[in-house]
């Protein structure tokens, strides 16, 4: 079990100033390196000094905990597109070390959400686990003899957000990382949304009903029994503004060391499933949960080697497009397999992820790396030969795409024609490539194309 924390710092003032001079201490490093760069001192790195103080800076938010974790963690999502890459390096640190509070500081809120309810729970003061503004503890209704998942809004969170949000730019423009622009404005803008987003519980439980109904509706018709997907029932009883009440749920991470001795039929069986529920969400549900966060999926497994249950958590990061976003985003999806780049292209534009007067090079890099991300889901017959199997199936994990499509979005990124890209494109790429890395994990083999053409040939004859 991590360490507890015993509070989360609330006071603005204390939190804020801790923030912003761990970041001026890093600013300052980066300020320096970059001098030593402009009189050809240096090796057109960052110094181990630099790494030294961001990362210092991210250990501090990490003990601030709260929105200050949650915006670190955006930033390493979305950073690499206007951030140093030894700020956004050591921000990806913040993903995997968040603590739970201790009980004492999450019961009298609990209390205080749950009223005369508390007493109708027993509940386990150890979490079973912790995010970024949220912990989780299983609790047992008396009685029914229920088991049951709380996930607790960390104490005094909403009174932050828009403070510690406004505190971390206003940090990162003084020690010059950030450079005011529209596009920065549009982006933070974004964030600020997906921030009240997932801090909106009534939300995330009406999201997480209207994902349960999809898979009920998709369980009960689909022709692949015994392969499900599963969706936890919310108990609105327990639920409020700051806690989420949620059937307990048995399963074990993608991760765990269990699931390299399933069998190549289950384990493929997973890998399918993970990827038909993000053709479901885009071309079925109009609803798509954009974090592919493994935390988010249990694996169920039985003795019959051809059982697979995917357990879905966390709808609190649900995008809803636009009927004509969602179309264009189908468009882009379709053409990419087809390789039809005119039409990629198109859809590309319709979506704003590629301005209109957009060069030649510029299309062209953009296009080609869309094709490139869509690799997996091609005709097998244009599969890279080195990539299959000896049955001429793709094997995931040996295909290395993310990180061959990161390489190449590196280059791409530095190149004159970039143009930062919107922040939905980036959640759709992460949704994507969390989705492929979740059946890399899986070390599954198996070709995409049968899925992905099953969806496309059905919205083609709408």
């Amino acid at each position: 079990m991590a360490k507890e924390h015993s509070k989360i710092k609330t006071r603005a003032f204390a939190r804020n100033f801790a923030a912003s001079m761990a970041g001026l201490r890093a600013g300052g490093a980066m300020a320096i390196d970059q001098a030593l760069q402009k009189v050809g001192i240096g090796d057109g790195e960052e110094s181990d000094f630099a790494r030294r103080e961001a990362r210092k800076f991210v250990a501090e938010l990490g003990k601030l905990k709260g929105s200050y974790v949650k915006i670190g963690q955006m930033l390493a999502l979305f950073g690499e597109h206007f951030l140093p890459p030894v700020l956004t390096e050591a921000l990806h640190e913040l993903e995997d070390k968040t603590q739970p509070l201790a009980w004492s500081s999450i019961e009298p809120s609990l209390h205080e959400a749950l009223g005369k309810r508390f007493d109708e729970l027993d509940i386990e003061q150890e979490a079973l686990a912790a995010a970024s503004m949220a912990q989780v503890h299983r609790a047992t209704i008396r009685a029914s003899g229920e088991q049951i998942c709380l996930k607790i809004k960390y104490p005094g969170l909403d009174e932050v957000i828009d403070n510690d949000f406004d505190a971390v730019v206003r940090m990162l423009l003084l020690s010059r990382w950030l450079k005011a622009g529209r596009d920065l404005d549009n982006w933070l803008a974004a964030m600020r949304e997906q921030l009240h987003r997932e801090a909106d519980y009534q939300r995330e439980a009406a999201m997480t009903e209207l994902m349960r109904a999809n898979v009920e509706d998709w369980d009960a018709s689909h022709t692949q029994a015994p392969v499900f997907l599963s969706v936890p029932k919310t108990h609105s009883r327990y639920s409020g503004d700051h806690v989420l009440a949620l059937d307990y749920i048995e399963g074990v991470n993608v991760t765990d060391s269990s699931i390299g001795e399933l069998s190549q039929l289950q384990r493929n069986a997973f890998g399918k499933l993970m990827l038909e529920l993000f053709f479901l969400e885009v071309f079925g549900w109009d609803a798509l949960q954009s974090d592919p966060n493994f935390g988010n999926y249990l694996l169920q497994t039985e003795n019959d080697t051809e059982s697979a249950t995917l357990a879905l958590l966390d709808f609190g990061s649900v995008i809803q497009f636009q009927r004509d976003e969602l179309e264009a985003l189908r468009q882009v999806i379709a053409s990419g397999l087809e390789e039809d780049e005119p039409s990629l292209v198109d859809g590309l534009k319709k979506l704003g992820w590629l301005k209109s007067d957009a060069s030649e090079q510029a299309v062209t890099s953009f296009a080609d790396f869309c094709l490139q991300i869509l690799e997996p889901l091609r005709n097998p017959a244009s599969l890279p030969r080195q990539y299959l199997n000896a049955q001429g199936e793709y094997h995931w994990a040996n295909s290395r795409l993310i990180q061959r499509a990161g390489k190449a979005g590196a280059k791409k990124a530095a190149s004159r024609h970039f143009a930062t890209p919107s922040k939905d494109f980036v959640l759709i790429a992460r949704k994507l490539a969390g989705v492929f890395t979740f059946i890399a994990v899986l070390d599954a083999e198996f070709n995409g194309y049968d899925i992905a053409q099953k969806y496309i040939s059905r919205w083609r004859n709408t």
